[in-house]
């Protein structure tokens, strides 16, 4: 079994105070690398597919490194163009119990923002893929960016290819208004789309009623009707939406939802005690992918997609560095944490 999976979007360093320290304590960070369309590759490479990265780095020590680290892990990074001035960073502090984690980012001015339309061989990269992937963090990082995007997504549709999107909206790189003028372009090209409580409202003002994330309040019917509305807007064959019910910043509880234009599967619910929260929604989104991909039934593919995610907590960093037969025993019922000998 071996599928080829295509994933579009900027890798950063990512630097880190040690255990929950926070960034006024820190004498010293900790060093890797992750970012959405990055993790999702490394999940998909761990799996045992043919995970492709796409970005663009510098051609210095530090894209090296970011290149490295994603190669050793599996990931191909054929496709990655090197240039540009930097390496995009985010700082990451760790939060615990009601303190909540922390993310200031220094990614102005990086190499990626920078690519424009006609620097990338689309049809060369996407020849005999299965699968293409992108999240929403990709076109707000500038609007040559979009296009980039753009070229892409058109060439996927016209080879055939799968195409999921990760709504993933950020305030901290554009507004409401620009993301929802961005992202409905490219939806017509989306087969199946996936978000968490609230990026559908961010991005295209469907809200779930009976819902507040910031009293860890979630209604589930309200989701059904959010993953109706945006099969009823763009035509999606597939809506998938995580469901976290924030407890605490060190416990939540986790689930997924998906919706394939007629009926509705929802997984089992994890209460996680969190090591590391990063990376969630993207190990979620690269075992939905799998599982899709491995002719899952819908029901299984959620539960893997909530299992892969529920280990992805347990793991320092970005990446969700778990197998498919870890995820498929958590998946099968086996969560009681014992000592494997």
């Amino acid at each position: 079994m071996s599928f080829k999976v295509v994933t579009f979007g900027e890798i950063m360093l990512r630097l880190s105070p040690p255990g929950y320290q926070r960034f006024v304590q820190a004498s010293s960070f900790e060093a890797t690398y992750g970012g959405g369309e990055a993790n999702v590759a490394v999940s998909l490479a761990n799996y045992g597919l043919d995970a492709y990265f796409v970005s663009k780095v510098p051609s210095h020590e530090i894209g090296q490194c970011a290149m490295n680290a994603l190669r050793s892990l599996g990931v191909h990074a054929d496709y990655i163009l090197r240039g540009g001035e930097r390496l995009g960073i985010y700082f990451c502090e760790t939060g615990a119990s009601q303190r909540p984690s922390k993310v200031i980012y220094d990614r102005a001015q990086s190499s990626i923002s920078h690519v424009k339309p006609g620097e990338f061989d689309w049809p060369t990269i996407l020849n005999g893929a299965s699968w293409f992937h992108f999240t929403g963090i990709t076109p707000a990082l500038g609007d040559n960016v979009a296009a980039v995007t753009l070229e892409a997504l058109k060439v996927a549709k016209s080879l055939g290819v799968k195409v999921s999107a990760d709504l993933n909206y950020r305030k901290k790189l554009w507004s409401p208004e620009k993301a929802n003028r961005v992202m409905t372009e490219l939806m017509q090209y989306v087969d199946v789309a996936i978000g968490n409580e609230e990026d559908a409202e961010k991005v295209f003002g469907i809200k779930a009623g009976g819902s507040d994330v910031t009293r860890g309040q979630l209604s589930q019917e309200g989701y059904y009707e959010v993953a109706r509305e945006l099969v009823k807007r763009f035509g999606f064959e597939k809506v998938a939406i995580t469901l976290r019910e924030s407890l605490s910043a060190s416990d939540n509880n986790w689930s997924g939802m998906l919706y394939d234009g007629q009926d509705f599967y929802t997984s089992r619910k994890y209460r996680v005690h969190i090591v590391d929260r990063v990376g969630g929604g993207d190990s979620f989104a690269g075992g939905l992918i799998y599982a899709l991909l491995t002719d899952k039934t819908p029901q299984d593919a959620v539960e893997f997609a909530a299992a892969a995610s529920c280990l992805k907590h347990s793991i320092l960093g970005d990446f969700n560095l778990v197998s498919a037969f870890e995820v498929q025993a958590l998946a099968a019922g086996d969560a009681s944490g014992r000592v494997q000998r």
